[in-house]
């Protein structure tokens, strides 16, 4: 019940949703839709399962872990488990952070990147979140980095339009990536455009006053790579979405069931694999001929932004979510692109000191995320 060749490229990326189960009650969470988020608090897979999964779907690939959940850290021992049981696989972990200090310390120097949620400053944070987790989340980063193998990086939802130029620049300076998604919520009414674009002006100005040291905004980075070398939005994902789903990257949830988007596992018709039944076919999630991007002016260099509001808007036909959520943050990532042609990236590039140009071609955290904002 194969296809002859599910993944693309010769990585893999196993997100393996450790549990559904969840310390936190963010307002926005998008494993709530369908009623997916606490769903499913125990595996139904063991370890030699999943070994033979590997075995017989992702031989001769190379295959990093990423734990998910609900809050992956709730079910330290699968962790543990997978990471003693495939000593050679690098992992990543994604991470509220509120519980990151109750993690051995083999497990951190063995994690290339922890991914840890967080939505700006404090204020925003704990409106999301609860109160006091803002506060938690830096106290615990603090206390586990030094014994950290390998980066940090702040994952936010920009979510609120009044999020500011000063809270996401202190959070670039103090982790070693910022990484953002554009909320896929429908959050882009009145003048919440302008003022993400006003903000986004200030963080691409950033980015670009200096070439002896990398702002390390992942999404201003992964622009600036893709318009200078453009074989690069290629090369990995064989042209197709950098969000990894119609590739390379699969969901493996606590029950074995298999999805290409962690947002979409309540859609029955999104399987694409069982960890039990020991079967794997390609993602469902690819380019429709109702999808706008080859059309779009920044189709060479962001090859699709997000699948799953591609699919939601133009292919479903759910006309208020295409309206609300999906033309908005299309016309944020143009916005974008824009901004950073007129500081002439490839000028940029050509006088950036080579351990810059190393890092914006070649950062490791690139794989972990999805790039496009």
């Amino acid at each position: 019940m194969s296809d002859i060749n599910p993944i693309v490229g010769g990585r893999v990326e196993l997100q393996l949703l450790t549990t559904l189960k969840c310390n936190l009650k963010c307002t926005y969470c998008s494993m709530s839709v369908g009623e997916v988020l606490g769903s499913q608090t125990e595996l139904k897979y063991d370890i030699e399962q999943l070994a033979a999964f590997i075995e017989h779907n992702l031989g001769g690939k190379e295959i990093y872990v990423t734990f998910y959940g609900g809050e992956p850290t709730l079910n330290r021992e699968m962790m543990e488990t997978v990471m003693r049981r495939f000593p050679s696989f690098r992992y990543q972990l994604q991470t509220n952070g509120t519980l990151l200090d109750n993690l051995p310390d083999w497990m951190l120097h063995k994690l290339s990147n922890i991914l840890v949620s967080i939505d700006g400053g404090e204020q925003i944070t704990d409106r999301y979140r609860g109160r006091g987790v803002w506060r938690q989340v830096h106290k615990n980063v603090n206390h586990v980095r030094d014994r950290l193998g390998g980066s940090v990086t702040a994952r936010v939802t920009w979510g609120h339009s009044d999020t500011s130029f000063e809270e996401l620049d202190d959070l670039a300076e103090s982790f070693d990536y910022l990484y953002w998604q554009f909320v896929a919520d429908e959050q882009y009414f009145d003048d919440s455009l302008d003022k993400r674009k006003a903000v986004l002006i200030q963080l691409i100005d950033k980015f670009f006053c200096r070439t002896d040291k990398l702002y390390p905004l992942i999404p201003i980075m992964g622009i600036v790579r893709n318009k200078v070398l453009p074989n690069r939005a290629k090369e990995l994902y064989s042209g197709q979405t950098q969000c990894r789903v119609s590739t390379h990257i699969l969901n493996i949830m606590p029950d074995g069931k298999i999805f290409p988007c962690p947002d979409m596992t309540y859609l029955p018709s999104m399987q694409m694999g069982e960890i039990q039944g020991n079967w794997l076919k390609k993602s469902p999630l690819q380019q429709h001929p109702d999808m706008p991007c080859n059309a779009c002016e920044a189709y060479t260099w962001c090859r699709g932004n997000c699948m799953k509001n591609l699919y939601m808007g133009y292919v479903k036909k759910d006309e208020r979510y295409r309206a609300n959520v999906v033309e908005p943050i299309c016309e944020l990532v143009r916005f974008m692109g824009r901004e950073i042609d007129k500081h002439d990236p490839h000028a940029w590039f050509a006088e950036a000191a080579l351990t810059v140009r190393k890092e914006l071609i070649d950062a490791e955290v690139y794989e972990y995320v999805e790039i496009m904002p």
